[in-house]
């Protein structure tokens, strides 16, 4: 996924990792791919937590930082995605809602100039990625 983001020029400024053994592994493959490094943040919050706290650790995020990479846990992440996602590519929406597996991605487009702007529906889903749909992926 690292590559993919690399190849879509999808590059975070801020990565918010888990500090469980599992997503930093998921950090160490990821960043590989990605190019460049952006600046990292481990949080044991983030670990095994549930949307509303999820989208927590994502307000405190400095406004000046455009896009942000949250590497989690599931059911949290999925769960987050999905309230957040109030619009976007109908095909991605349904694929995300139906199952959000390990190392899926969803980009979501926030409104707003302000990360505590976090609103259920008021992102818009630009595309849901994993794996094996990616075509550059090993899954393809």
């Amino acid at each position: 996924m690292g590559s993919y983001l690399q190849e879509e020029m999808l590059l975070p400024d801020l990565a918010l990792v888990s500090t469980s053994v599992r997503t930093r592994q998921t950090w160490d493959l990821l960043v590989q791919g990605l190019g460049t490094v952006p600046s990292l943040r481990f949080d044991r919050r983030i670990y095994d937590a549930p949307a509303g706290r999820l989208a927590s650790v994502i307000a405190e995020t400095p406004d000046a930082t455009n896009e942000v990479l949250l590497i989690g846990h599931n059911p949290g992440l999925a769960d987050l995605a999905q309230r957040l996602a109030g619009h976007g590519d109908r095909y991605a929406l349904a694929r995300m809602r139906t199952k959000f597996p390990t190392s899926g991605l969803a980009v979501l487009d926030l409104p707003g100039e302000s990360w505590r702007e976090l609103n259920d529906g008021s992102a818009r889903l630009d595309r849901f990625v994993t794996p094996k749909s990616w075509r550059g992926g090993r899954g393809a």
